[in-house]
């Protein structure tokens, strides 16, 4: 990927102004677990092969202290088209103590043409169900046209049709709605404090194309937002084969730009209601491959070593240090002056944390982490897993950090109980204009025909809505409408392209005084 890309764009990162507060996390620790708090449950929802192969991972490469407390438990539902990247899921799943562990998978199957028809014709029944009051929009078409292709169970296909594809299967009631639910009961059970984490590919088609549905099915219908929803997304690499190199990143990173930075969704919400709400109510982490893939040389052995240092981050000690790490993110999320301890944090633009898991000895490789050349941030912290942590090493991973990203405050490296000579470090709060992949990939996509355009979109398409294209009838706008009405979204489609200064789409939107017609809870 483009790791040289200098860091020379013209947005402006709001800093939090009040140092004591950020120094409060380097020298008193408030964001670490007290006794009061805990124990902790990880459950993990999986999409693609990539959220299989976490879920395996997590199993096979059981970290140090997983399961350790009494009452915590593991669950796990791996979702993919198909079920060849499933199976390594079940084969798994009986290393686990069946009374403490709930792990499912569900293949999505491929349909006809006709059947998926059938399905995209019923969508604005299927919206129905979800909005009492959905305006039923009279140039509603599917999005796909009847000629797409439709690639077998072990092909490759286009987020819009893996989006079909789950719809299809979910709003009708098959496998995966009755699955979702199941999940949701096993972590609201749970007698430990759950941790609920979605795993999936930022180049996936599957896994990137139903995660905009899924994860808001799962925290805003199943969950009622009540648990810790937590994103992991896996940036491709540049050892990738050529279809997880198609531009698609570019809508993928801007779908979830919407999602979460809390100024965005207000602009989607205002014209779609709040079931499009930001889903990941605990943050969202990316992993980036390409420093790792220089090392290995070999892309299945980066994927395993990867798999391997984020399923530890996410399970070990019974989940205590992604807990740890949530917290900190929430107090750097919330200013002083709002600070409450019942408070969750609003994702800015900046919602991006980067994970970057390293054996001890290969501190040296961790580059700039997808990031590019002179990021900043406020707080970075490195987990070092070592009975004891010499002072070289210590060293060696300040070091390795500092020339990933640079910070308000001296990095933080803090010696964890361990035997296993691993570090997990955190570089939090990115924007998407700070991965030096986004650009290459707004460049990809701009060579692309609009046909192909369409089928790299996923959150939305049902409404009508290709969010990376300007809008057609409000100028300025994001969000064009594929039918050729007025659906749109309150987001200036400058904030999309990363291009110029950030608008406050709040106070757009209260100008032009709301969306046309067309959209969900608008009366006539």
């Amino acid at each position: 990927m483009a790791a040289d890309h200098d860091h020379d764009h013209d947005h402006v990162h709001a800093e939090i102004d009040d140092l004591a507060r950020i120094e409060a996390l380097r020298t008193e620790g408030v964001h670490r677990a007290g006794d009061h708090e805990g124990p902790f449950s990880l459950h993990v929802l999986g999409l693609g092969k990539t959220g299989a192969d976490m879920i395996t991972s997590i199993m096979r490469h059981q970290p140090e202290g997983f399961l350790s407390q009494e009452g915590t438990r593991f669950g796990a539902l791996a979702v993919d088209i198909g079920d060849e990247d499933l199976a390594q899921v079940r084969d798994a799943a009986p290393s686990l103590p069946s009374e403490r562990a709930y792990v499912r998978t569900v293949s999505l199957p491929v349909p006809s043409h006709a059947e998926l028809s059938y399905a995209l014709n019923r969508y604005r029944e299927f919206l129905k169900m979800e909005y009492p009051r959905y305006y039923w929009n009279p140039n509603y078409e599917p999005w796909l046209p009847a000629d797409v292709a439709i690639a077998p169970s072990d092909g490759h296909q286009s987020r819009a049709v893996a989006k079909a594809i789950y719809g299809s299967e979910y709003y009708q009631g098959h496998e995966i709605a009755e699955a979702l639910d199941e999940f949701s009961e096993q972590v609201m059970a749970s007698q430990a404090t759950p941790l609920v984490v979605v795993a999936f590919s930022l180049a996936g088609g599957v896994g990137s194309g139903i995660v905009v549905e899924i994860a808001r099915h799962l925290s805003s219908i199943k969950l009622g937002r009540r648990p810790w929803v937590v994103g992991v997304g896996i940036l491709p690499s540049g050892a990738d084969p050529a279809e997880y190199r198609d531009g698609s990143l570019f809508p993928v990173l801007n779908e979830l730009d919407c999602m979460i930075d809390t100024e965005k969704n207000k602009g989607v919400m205002a014209v779609w209601g709040d079931l499009y709400k930001n889903p990941f109510t605990g943050g969202f982490f990316m992993v980036d491959q390409d420093d790792v893939q220089a090392m290995t040389g070999d892309l299945a052995a980066t994927h395993a070593y990867l798999d391997e240092g984020v399923g530890a981050f996410l399970a070990r000690d019974a989940s205590v240090d992604l807990y740890e790490t949530l917290k900190a993110l929430n107090w750097l999320a919330v200013p002083a002056d709002a600070w409450h301890p019942a408070i969750r944090g609003e994702q800015g633009d900046r919602w991006i944390n980067v994970l970057a898991p390293r054996k001890l000895a290969d501190v040296a490789s961790l580059g700039t982490s997808g990031l590019v050349k002179g990021f900043s941030t406020e707080y970075v912290e490195a987990r070092v897993f070592s009975g004891a942590l010499a002072d070289a090493d210590r060293d060696a991973v300040a070091s390795a950090v500092a020339g990933a990203a640079s910070s308000r405050v001296d990095p933080v490296v803090l010696g964890m109980p361990g035997s296993d000579d691993t570090v997990s470090v955190v570089i939090p709060r990115a924007s998407k204009l700070d991965l030096a992949a986004f650009v290459p990939a707004r460049d990809h996509y701009d060579t692309l025909e609009w046909d192909d355009k369409l089928l790299l979109h996923s959150w939305l398409l049902d409404l009508g809505v290709m969010l990376c294209e300007p809008s057609i009838r409000f100028d300025g706008m994001g969000g064009e409408c594929i039918w050729g009405c007025a659906c749109w979204v309150v987001v200036p489609h400058a904030a999309i392209r990363g291009e110029g200064a950030q608008a406050e789409v709040v106070e757009i939107a209260a100008e032009l005084g709301g969306p046309e017609p067309v959209a969900p809870f608008v009366t006539g």
